[in-house]
């Protein structure tokens, strides 16, 4: 059978943004649409967690009330994150994705 034989019909598709099953979302990797990505810098971070409060993604790990991560599986690089984290502190900034 040839690739195009396997593809689905325009019937087969289900109508963009239908949630056919709770929580199939977890399933995307949606980290590779970015073309910038967030940088944490630990030795400036206070934890302060409004970066963890602004992302859309919840690409933002945290534990024990602390930052410890990005999930850059979900992460889009929107730059929020880097956008909200204090002047003073700068502890995320944006660099350019290297693939």
């Amino acid at each position: 059978m040839s690739e195009t034989e396997q593809l689905k019909g325009w019937k087969e598709i289900p109508i963009g943004g239908l949630i056919l099953a709770p929580g199939n979302a977890r399933e995307y990797k949606t980290g590779g649409w970015r073309t910038f990505k967030p940088v944490h810098h630990m030795d400036k971070c206070i934890h302060c967690l409004q970066c963890w409060m602004h992302c859309p993604d919840s690409a933002i790990k945290v534990e024990g009330g602390k930052f410890i991560a990005f999930n850059y599986d979900a992460c889009k690089g929107c730059g929020i994150c880097a956008k909200i984290c204090p002047k003073k502190v700068q502890a995320i900034t944006m660099e350019k994705e290297e693939k």
